[in-house]
């Protein structure tokens, strides 16, 4: 792990967001780092300072016990009859209802996964030599090299006048297989691109989430998905994100 990868996550792991593997790595990294280590120590006197000046809020108990009363209270227990009529009436209806919130709950758990995964891939890529496997700045480079290696290759566009610096692509593997990754940096901040092809080619609007310290911006289009992973703020992270699509449209209409 160098220097510059290890200032990125030093705040993640005194926070407590890094996993057990990527906390262990940073930690040994310190230990024979010195200027890691004193970046560190003052990171650490910051949040003990903060605590002791009292500038972190545990809400009273009167809040608890104003939110537990603003809660819908639990319904009285039907009595049998009242159960089967229910269940003779509504059979069909509650089994639909079930089936839909264990497929909204599936969904969730596997939503969570892939965001972890992402994340994993977007730390390994981090480390010395693993950012890419192509390295240009030219999107014809970058494009053509995907081809034969994935069953679709992801769209390369040069944002470089936008200010976002395409840097080069590889292959990374989430979900049990192999998708494309698009690396471009802004500033010092480097971002992912992940693309994988989809059977659903309807487009779905972008949304934000945030992961272990790291913002996740996912949307669908042309019957691909994509998650740009970077530390980036959300802001810039989504005007990348609105750059990227409105530029891949006008190729397309071109």
């Amino acid at each position: 792990m160098t220097c510059e990868e290890a200032e990125v996550l030093l705040q993640a792991l005194i926070d407590g967001e890094l996993d057990a593997g990527h906390a262990r790595e940073v930690e040994d990294h310190i230990a024979s780092c010195p200027h890691c280590a004193e970046l560190a120590k003052d990171y650490r006197a910051m949040s003990r300072m903060i605590a002791d000046k009292g500038a972190s809020y545990a809400a009273p108990p009167e809040l608890r016990r104003r939110i537990e009363a603003a809660l819908p209270q639990p319904k009285a227990i039907p009595n049998r009859r009242a159960v089967l009529r229910g269940f003779a009436l509504g059979s069909a209806v509650s089994a639909m209802a079930a089936t839909g919130l264990v497929a909204v709950i599936l969904r969730n758990d596997d939503d969570a996964r892939i965001q972890s995964e992402l994340v994993s891939a977007h730390l390994r890529s981090l480390q010395a030599g693993h950012l890419t496997d192509v390295l240009s700045t030219d999107q014809h480079t970058v494009k053509p090299w995907f081809n034969g290696k994935l069953d679709v290759a992801p769209p390369v566009i040069d944002l470089t006048a936008q200010g976002f610096t395409l840097i080069g692509g590889r292959l990374d593997y989430v979900d049990a297989r192999a998708i494309g990754a698009v690396v471009y940096r802004r500033r010092q901040h480097v971002i992912n691109l992940f693309v994988a092809q989809t059977s659903d080619t309807e487009r779905h609007a972008a949304r934000t989430s945030q992961r272990q310290g790291f913002n996740i911006r996912r949307w669908s289009d042309h019957g691909l998905n994509f998650w740009a992973v970077s530390d980036l703020s959300a802001d810039e992270l989504a005007e990348f994100g609105e750059k990227f699509e409105t530029a891949m449209h006008a190729n397309a209409q071109g």
